[in-house]
């Protein structure tokens, strides 16, 4: 069984589907048993669903020029 500190390590991963077959086996069994990590991948996934809410945000369109107009005059 694979450690609490290495299964935090691998958590994002974890969520993106980017962990192996025998990684993935590793981290479901140690979440079957830890109740800390398990807290740790409800926040992680209740922060990724407030970041992809945020990232809906329509910006207004004078904010846009604005912001574009600030960095162009940033540029050497």
């Amino acid at each position: 069984m694979i450690s609490c500190s290495e299964a935090v390590r691998q958590l994002w991963e974890y969520l993106d589907g980017l962990v192996g077959e025998l990684e993935h086996a590793s981290i479901e069994a140690h979440l079957a048993r830890c109740r800390r990590c398990c807290g740790e991948l409800e926040f992680a996934k209740e922060l990724r669903g407030t970041l992809e809410r945020a990232s809906e945000v329509d910006v207004p369109d004078a904010v846009l020029r604005r912001l574009t107009q600030t960095l162009e005059d940033l540029e050497p």
